[in-house]
């Protein structure tokens, strides 16, 4: 490679090592100022055929001056820079209009294509003219050797304008941001054609032959104009590259992944030219990357995941760096400390390196994420939102303020939460694009539904990790949304049910008891005007009074058997669940069940009353038994060995009311059933 060369790329590593871009967390993203199709410059009038042959006649001369230049090589000193046949500009004269004719054959009117193309024949065009131009001084020399060296200067010149001001000016729409950003080309090209004039009149040298168009008073100050235009090169290559920048704060999530895929690629030139002279030759080896990545960038940037790889690459080298430093370091102390024991100090300081490796992979990775999604796509900062808002949300609306949450922080039209049947939604959720179940400790407790992407798409791995950190949150949410409704049910239910058992009692009382005592104070009055003249028919009313009397006593029985069953008070609930078993089923009385609330005695029995119902009349089983054990809440437990309950049960009112009596006392019961028998457990809290 030439000493010019040499500059020029390092010229152009260091702008864009100077322009990196930057990502700021914005919400939403205007669109690019172009349109999907093809961009028609006015320059352009030839048929597209044309163009595409005139490509590849490009790519063609260009790998035919690299085949000259193999041969040309062969013939002069191996270069002391690099241990590989061929210098960084031959790949770029291969690489760069090969896959530039392949853009121009997909993308004819697009310049960025021509670009690569004429770029890269500039490059092949520049090694082999020098190469050639060093050759014949190496065989004595010819007096127009310097015009090959003019010649090569103006081409590399040109190549460097091409790929280094006009490439990222234009990338990737193949137009301007502005008219204003003609100025810092003009300025470009004004700096190149006078780094070129300097060269025209610099002095003669032995590697450049006579110069005949040589000033004589240019010759002192010809090093310190180069100096200065190297330095003015390097502005310019800022200034192009900037206009990248702006254009990616300002483009749309497409455009974005369009510019992110040549910035990953350029690392592999940065990388080398900050490490230096002892791995520079191995752009030789990555410059290829760059036309290849502005290509699939073009044509097939949403195939790719670009922002995973440069999330993998950005934690990748920093764990590099940090474990080891932290080896490095602790390897250095041991020497300097413990000198004797260096090899088993050696040994700790690996474990020590790898003990912060995986704190140090979520740190990087939090902070890829913020770089490049901002805080609305750290998952780690969304987490410690989603806590802090759901501390100060009421049960009722913490699933709404999770699923925003989620939403913002996938970028998607909607995200939504089907729990019981019901839907609680966030955003547009016209279509499901994922759904997600929602587990709580086990137990499932809604599905997660998630909308298409929005204006700003996230790379899938991005969304995964989100997903991954926010669901036990919306987990969570929904799990205490159920509890909510649930215990809004209920307190409906025992509303109503203490409505109906009012009614019930006002009903029983009015209908059948009073209208009973009402009859009876009748006969009484009859009994008392036929006592005088007629005691035969005054005794047959008191008969019949009498009778009405055992009516009266069954009646209020039932009603106080409704609310209370009397065998409770007379046996306690272990007695009256024997009473109640007496025709078989098995009881067993674990502990003492003295001193129960009254409540839980009522529910215990109507639960037992209930399942062994149940079991005489379907389950056609041998044996049943009952077992009441008191823990820290009392266990009924209702077991037989019958046929189960069929596969397509329909909940009755007998299974409804023993969860409905388990669930008024905060309580649970649950039913399983196989073909060997049906199992009945009501947990009942003290």
């Amino acid at each position: 490679m030439t000493d010019r060369g040499t500059t020029e790329m390092a010229a152009y590593a260091d702008a864009l090592t100077l322009t990196a871009p930057r990502i700021t967390p914005e919400t939403t993203w205007p669109q690019p100022p172009y349109t999907a199709g093809p961009v028609k410059p006015r320059w352009m009038k030839v048929p597209e055929s044309w163009a595409k042959a005139a490509a590849v006649a490009t790519a063609v001369a260009s790998i035919a001056l690299e085949l000259a230049d193999i041969w040309i090589t062969a013939q002069l000193p191996q270069p002391t820079y690099t241990p590989l046949p061929f210098a960084p500009e031959d790949v770029a004269g291969t690489a760069f209009p090969v896959f530039g004719a392949l853009l121009v054959i997909r993308r004819p009117r697009l310049v960025i294509g021509w670009l690569l193309c004429l770029g890269g024949l500039g490059s092949a065009t520049n090694i082999t003219v020098s190469n050639l131009a060093t050759l014949i001084v190496q065989e004595g020399g010819h007096p127009a050797v310097f015009l090959l060296w003019l010649f090569a200067s103006a081409v590399w010149s040109l190549t460097t304008y091409a790929l280094g001001i006009l490439l990222p000016m234009l990338y990737p729409t193949g137009r301007l941001l502005s008219n204003r950003w003609c100025v810092p080309g003009g300025f470009a090209a004004l700096v190149l054609i006078a780094d070129w004039a300097r060269v025209l009149i610099g002095p003669s040298t032995p590697r450049t032959g006579h110069n005949p168009f040589a000033v004589a008073a240019f010759a002192p100050y010809y090093h310190d104009a180069r100096l200065l235009l190297s330095a003015l090169i390097k502005v310019a290559l800022v200034l192009a590259f900037s206009s990248l920048v702006v254009r990616f704060r300002q483009a749309g999530p497409d455009e974005r992944r369009q510019i992110l895929w040549p910035s990953l690629a350029i690392s592999g030139l940065i990388v080398p030219w900050v490490i230096g002279d002892p791995v520079w030759w191995t752009v030789s080896l990555t410059i290829p990357l760059i036309p290849a990545a502005v290509t699939v960038a073009v044509l097939r940037y949403r195939l790719f995941g670009i922002d995973t790889l440069v999330t993998r690459a950005l934690v990748g080298a920093g764990l590099v760096g940090v474990i080891a430093g932290v080896y490095v370091l602790a390897t250095g102390v041991s020497s300097f400390f413990l000198a004797g024991v260096d090899q088993l100090f050696g040994l700790g300081a690996a474990l020590v390196a790898g003990a912060f490796f995986h704190p140090t992979r979520r740190a990087l990775q939090r902070l890829a994420d913020r770089a490049l999604y901002g805080t609305r796509g750290d998952p780690i900062a969304l987490a410690d939102g989603l806590k802090a808002r759901l501390q100060q949300t009421d049960p009722v609306h913490g699933l709404l303020a999770a699923l925003e949450t989620l939403k913002d922080g996938l970028a998607v039209t909607g995200a939504g939460a089907e729990v019981d049947g019901a839907t609680t939604a966030a955003g547009e959720l016209r279509q499901v694009a994922r759904a997600v179940p929602l587990i709580w400790h086990g137990q499932p407790v809604g599905t997660l539904l998630i909308g298409p992407p929005g204006r700003r798409v996230f790379p899938a791995a991005h969304d995964e990790r989100v997903i991954t950190a926010l669901t036990p949150y919306v987990a969570d949410a929904a799990h205490t949304m159920r509890l909510t409704t649930a215990l809004q049910r209920s307190r409906e239910r025992i509303l109503t049910a203490r409505e109906e058992e009012r009614r019930r009692l006002r009903r029983d009382l009015h209908d059948g008891l009073g209208q009973t005592l009402t009859m009876m104070a009748m006969t009484l009055n009859m009994a008392r005007v036929s006592l005088p003249r007629s005691p035969d028919v005054a005794d047959t009313l008191l008969k019949e009074l009498r009778s009405g009397m055992d009516a009266v006593s069954g009646d209020i029985r039932e009603l106080v058997y409704g609310l209370r069953p009397p065998a409770l008070d007379d046996l306690g609930l272990a007695g009256a669940v024997r009473q109640l078993a007496v025709d078989g089923p098995i009881v067993e009385i674990a502990d003492d069940l003295e001193g129960l609330p009254a409540a839980v005695e009522v529910a215990a029995y109507r639960i037992v009353q209930e399942g062994l119902t149940n079991i005489r009349k379907h389950a056609q089983a041998t044996w049943a038994k009952v077992t009441l054990r008191r823990e820290s809440a009392l266990i009924v437990e209702i077991s037989d060995d019958g046929v189960g309950l069929p596969e397509t049960v329909n909940p009755g009112v007998g299974l409804g009311s023993m969860r409905e009596r388990a669930a008024e006392l905060g309580g649970t019961c649950t039913i399983t059933s196989s073909a060997s028998g049906t199992t009945v457990i009501a947990r009942l809290p003290l």
